[in-house]
């Protein structure tokens, strides 16, 4: 029965009351270069 009430729920949710976020990578992967670089560094030392 709870069921039921969940998704009149879900189904008259308003969409506009959502904030626009926007999306932030907060742990970018480096780049090809960067990880050649790296390699070449620990290689020599």
């Amino acid at each position: 029965m709870s069921d039921k009430l969940d998704m009149v729920k879900i189904e008259k949710f308003d969409k506009l009351k959502l904030r626009k976020t926007e999306t932030q990578k907060k742990n970018p992967l480096p780049s090809k270069e960067t990880i050649e670089q790296e390699k070449q560094a620990g290689a020599m030392g």
